[in-house]
Order: structure tokens, then sequence, then C-alpha cells
């Protein structure tokens, strides 16, 4: 399987920003809705549930070291995760959380709602209510989208534990009068 690999950014219930990364990402329809799995296991299930928003950020393949080391413990300060003071972080605009900077594609979200029980783990999605893309990964309809991807590729977690930069894509061969 090929997924996205996102940073979620949540604030903990101590007031902390907290950053964790998560591959079972994605848009959720054709609207403004983003949803991710997570586990009841998590600070980040309970930070979105309790604040009712979190942040997206889609790192670069060039960030993944750094994306890695935000699943890492945090310290005996509660809530304290020491390796998010070594990341290069900026502030959402509208809710409350960061974002990692220099990512290609930042999303705001509000919580629109939790749907637990598939197994050990819950589909959280929210309402997206801004969205930013770095300029170097805005795609516009007179652009080359192949030369876009090359210069600003895109960062893929091949599950369990590997990864990928996409950078070559072909053209899907849709049907005649194919519509979504």
């Amino acid at each position: 399987m090929v997924a996205p690999l996102v940073l979620v950014g949540t604030r903990d219930e101590d007031g902390a920003l907290d950053l964790a990364p998560k591959h079972m990402a994605m848009p959720i329809g054709w609207q403004n809705y983003f949803g991710f799995v997570c586990t009841p296991r998590h600070s980040t299930y309970h930070n979105a549930k309790h604040y009712g928003t979190f942040t997206v950020s889609y790192p670069k393949p060039d960030q993944v070291l750094m994306t890695s080391l935000t699943a890492s413990m945090r310290c005996d300060k509660p809530g304290h995760k020491p390796i998010l003071d070594q990341l290069e972080t900026i502030s959402s605009d509208i809710v409350d959380g960061i974002f990692l900077k220099e990512s290609y594609l930042y999303l705001e979200c509000n919580l629109e709602r939790i749907i637990d029980g598939f197994g050990t783990n819950s589909l959280i999605i929210g309402e997206v209510i801004a969205a930013y893309v770095h300029k170097d990964a805005l795609r516009t309809s007179e652009g080359d989208h192949q030369s876009l991807l090359y210069n600003s590729p895109l960062l893929a977690f091949l599950p369990p534990d590997r990864f990928a930069s996409i950078r070559e894509t072909l053209a899907f061969p849709f049907p005649a009068k194919f519509n979504k």
C-alpha cells in the first residue's frame, strides 16, 4: 500500500503543542473534509476530541527524518516532546496549532466527528477551514504537472517501514466521456 505521510498537530490537555506522524490519512469526499486513522491509546485522539481542532502538514521528502522523530516519546515533563524544540514550525492562522515549516501543504481543521470501532482504531474527520500550499507545489491549469512533481516531489509511506519520494508519474488512461 502507498500512503501519504502527514503530521497531525494538536494541543495536549496540559497546553503543549504536539505533532504526530500519520499515514492512514486522506481527503474524505469531494468537499472540504479530511480524515486520519488514530487510536484512543494515542494522545492525538484525545487532543483532537478535547480541543475540537487539528492541523495537518504534508512534509517534503527531505523532511522525512524530522517527520519520523515526531513519533518520539514524551519526556518526564508532562506533555513535552523534546524533539519539537528542534523542529522549525510555524503557527496556524485560525485554529490553535502549528505546522512543520516548509511542508508543501497545510490544512487547518475543525473536528467534524470521531468514528470509533474499527478494531482498536478510530477515524477522526475534520472540516478543512483553511488550506495553504507552498508556492513551489502549487498546481495550475496551465502548468506542466510532471515538471511540478519532478521539482516538488511528494513524500509517500509504504507500511510498515519504507518511504518514497514520488517525482515521476504517468497520465491515467480514463475512458472517453468519464466523469467523477
